[in-house]
C-alpha cells in the first residue's frame, strides 16, 4: 500500500529537475485552445450528458485593492455599483446556457472565485446564490466554497453566506509577516486572521483551506518559518502552498516588485523544503504540488481511496463532474471540450449583448488527448500509472505505446524518483514534490514553443 504522508525533499534533485512547465489544471493545457467557431459552444451545452452532474464555477473579478504578486483575471475598482451590472450580465449568461442544457443535471460543487467574490454586498451575494438554487438543482450533500479576502469581510458576511448553505471557505493570506505584505500591498495582521477563522469554526464551515505563497519580496527562511507556524496553530483543514512566479514581462502588477527583493533561488527551496517538513511533522497529509491536508479532510480521505481528481481549482474530489462556468475569464469543461469566456470584460458584456455565447477559445480533447489526461492526471493524483488499468480502459498495450516515455523516465528512476516495473509506473516518496515533471513526460504538447510561459516546478 502507498503511504501518502511519506514525502522526501532531496534538495539536489529538484535543483537537478527545476524547470519550467505546467500545473495540469487540464490537458491539454491552456496554451492549446485555438479561437471558437460559431455555433460551437451551444452545440456542446445541447449535447451535455445530463447524467453527468455539474460543478459550477462563477468568477467574480472585482477587487478593491492590487495585490502586486497576482497573476489572475482582476478589475481593480471601487465602485460598488461596478458588481451589480456585472450580475445583470452574469445572469443573463446562466440563463441562456441553461436553456440549452437538457434534462436537469444535479450539481454537486460549487465554487465562487476571483478577483474577491466578496467584493459583492451581502445581499449580492445572497441574489447570486439564491438565482444558482432556482435555475440548477443543488444536492444535498454538495461542496459549496467561496474564496475569502479577510480583508474584505463585513461582520455579517460569514454568517450570511452559511445560512445560504455554503459550507467550504478559502482565505488568501499569502504571508503573515508585515514586512512582506507591505512589500506586495496586502496588509492583514495576524489577529485578523485569527478572527475570521474563529467565526468560521463557530459557524460550522466544514473545511477551510488557507492558501500562502513562498518566494514573496522580503521573505527570508526564517519569516516564511514563523508564518507557517502560526497558519498551523489556526489548524486549517487544508493548505495551498504556492511558488510565486515572477513574470512581471506577463503581469504588469509585478513590475511594482523590486527584483532584488526577491529570495535567492536556494533561500526560497529551503522555505518550501521546510513547510513541507513542517506541515508533515504536523499530520498534514502532502496532496501533491502545492496541496496539503488533514488525513481526515475529504481531500486526503479521496486520494487514499484513489478518488482524486485535478480541475482549473487545483485538486478536487468530485472529478466526476463536468465543469460549467460563467463570468469574465472563467473555463468550462464539459465532456472531451475545454472552452473559455473572454478575458476582457468589455468583450464579454458585447457578447452577451449580441445574444451571443461568451466562450472565445476551445480545444476538444481527441482520444490520444484523453489517453494522455487519464496517465497525467493519475500520476499527479495517485502517484502511480497502472498499465493494466490504462490497458483495459483505453484497448491499448501502454508499455509498448509508452516505450519512447517510459525510455526517458529512465533517468528518473537512476535518481530515485520512480519505480517503474511491469506492472506500471511508482512515484517515490523522493519524486513526489516532482510530480509535474514526471508528469511532463507524457505531454505530447510540450515543446519549445511554449518555455517562458509557466512557472518553476517549485
Amino acid at each position: 500500500m502507498h503511504h501518502f504522508s511519506q514525502v522526501s525533499f532531496d534538495e539536489a534533485l529538484i535543483q537537478k529537475y527545476n524547470r519550467q512547465g505546467p500545473r495540469y489544471t487540464s490537458y491539454p493545457t491552456a496554451l492549446e485552445f485555438a479561437p471558437i467557431a460559431d455555433g460551437v459552444e451551444m452545440s456542446i451545452l445541447q449535447q451535455k450528458d445530463p447524467a453527468v452532474p455539474l460543478s459550477l464555477y462563477i468568477h467574480i473579478p472585482f477587487c478593491r485593492h492590487l495585490c502586486y504578486y497576482c497573476g489572475c483575471n482582476k478589475i481593480i475598482t471601487k465602485k460598488n455599483s461596478d458588481s451589480g451590472d456585472y450580475l445583470d450580465y452574469l445572469f443573463r449568461e446562466i440563463r441562456h446556457k441553461k436553456s440549452l442544457l437538457n434534462g436537469n443535471a444535479k450539481v454537486k460543487q460549487v465554487h465562487l472565485g476571483g478577483g474577491t467574490p466578496t467584493f459583492l454586498s451581502d445581499d449580492e451575494l445572497s441574489i447570486l446564490w439564491r438565482f444558482l438554487q432556482d435555475e440548477f438543482d443543488f444536492a444535498d450533500d454538495g461542496d459549496y466554497s467561496v474564496e475569502i479576502d479577510p480583508r474584505e469581510l463585513r461582520q455579517t458576511t460569514l454568517a450570511v453566506l452559511r445560512s445560504l448553505g455554503v459550507n467550504r471557505l478559502s482565505f488568501g493570506v499569502q504571508d503573515l509577516d508585515e514586512t512582506v505584505q507591505i512589500a506586495v500591498n496586502r496588509v492583514q495582521p495576524h489577529s485578523m486572521v485569527q478572527a475570521v477563522m474563529r467565526e468560521a469554526r463557530e459557524l460550522g464551515f466544514g473545511s477551510i483551506n488557507i492558501d500562502l505563497i513562498y518566494g514573496l519580496p522580503h521573505q527570508s527562511v526564517a519569516s516564511m518559518a514563523d508564518t507557517v507556524a502560526k497558519i498551523i496553530a489556526l489548524a486549517p483543514d487544508r493548505l495551498s502552498v504556492f511558488n510565486y512566479a515572477h513574470l512581471p514581462e506577463r503581469f504588469t502588477a509585478q513590475r511594482r516588485i523590486k527584483d532584488d527583493d526577491l529570495p535567492s533561488p536556494a533561500d526560497k527551496l529551503t522555505m518550501f523544503g521546510n513547510t513541507i517538513k513542517a506541515l508533515t511533522d504536523a499530520s498534514y497529509q502532502y496532496i501533491g504540488i502545492d496541496h496539503f491536508a488533514r488525513p481526515d479532510d475529504d481531500m486526503a480521505i479521496a486520494q487514499r481511496q484513489g478518488k482524486l481528481h485535478r480541475n482549473f481549482q487545483g485538486y478536487a474530489i468530485l472529478g466526476e463532474c463536468d465543469l460549467l462556468s460563467f463570468g469574465v475569464s472563467s473555463i468550462s469543461q464539459i465532456g472531451e471540450h475545454i472552452l473559455q469566456n473572454s478575458t476582457d470584460l468589455k468583450a464579454y458584456q458585447a457578447r452577451i449583448n449580441d445574444g451571443t455565447l461568451p466562450a472565445v477559445k476551445h480545444i476538444r480533447a481527441d482520444e490520444k488527448d484523453k489517453l494522455r489526461r487519464y496517465v497525467i492526471m493519475n500520476l499527479l493524483c495517485h502517484d502511480r500509472l497502472d498499465f493494466a488499468d490504462v490497458d483495459e480502459r483505453f484497448g491499448i498495450d501502454s508499455r509498448r505505446y509508452f516505450e519512447p516515455e517510459l525510455a526517458n523516465l529512465h533517468q528518473m528512476a537512476e535518481d530515485g524518483l520512480v519505480f517503474i516495473d511491469e506492472t506500471g509506473v511508482q512515484i517515490l516518496p523522493k519524486g513526489r514534490i516532482l510530480g509535474r515533471n514526471v508528469a511532463m513526460v507524457f505531454d505530447e504538447y510540450l515543446t519549445q514553443k511554449h518555455s517562458g510561459r509557466f512557472s518553476k516546478v517549485i
